[in-house]
């Protein structure tokens, strides 16, 4: 359980790193948003066969890192849109 909230953390910390721009976003959701990437990098790389969700690969790890970039761009939308509205 601690090495996947790890992974969350570093997996959310690469997308801040690889997203272009300032992320208005903490250390929760950064891990929140890290360990959604991860798990749907991990749901992934098992239907391409390549590992367990559990398990820590390089495609999965791929995968993850690009559906915590997206992740973060959903909730920056999300962020702005809140914002814009009051």
């Amino acid at each position: 359980m601690i090495g996947f909230i790890v992974a969350g953390l570093v997996i959310g910390a690469l997308a801040r790193l690889i997203k272009p721009g300032k992320q208005n976003l903490g250390l929760v959701a950064t891990l929140l948003l890290g360990l959604a990437g991860s798990v749907i990098g991990g749901v992934i790389a098992n239907l391409l066969g390549t590992g367990d969700i559990f398990e820590l690969n390089v495609l999965g790890f791929i995968v993850a890192v690009v559906a915590a970039v997206l992740l973060i761009g959903v909730a920056e939308g999300l962020a702005g849109r809140r914002k814009g509205s009051v």
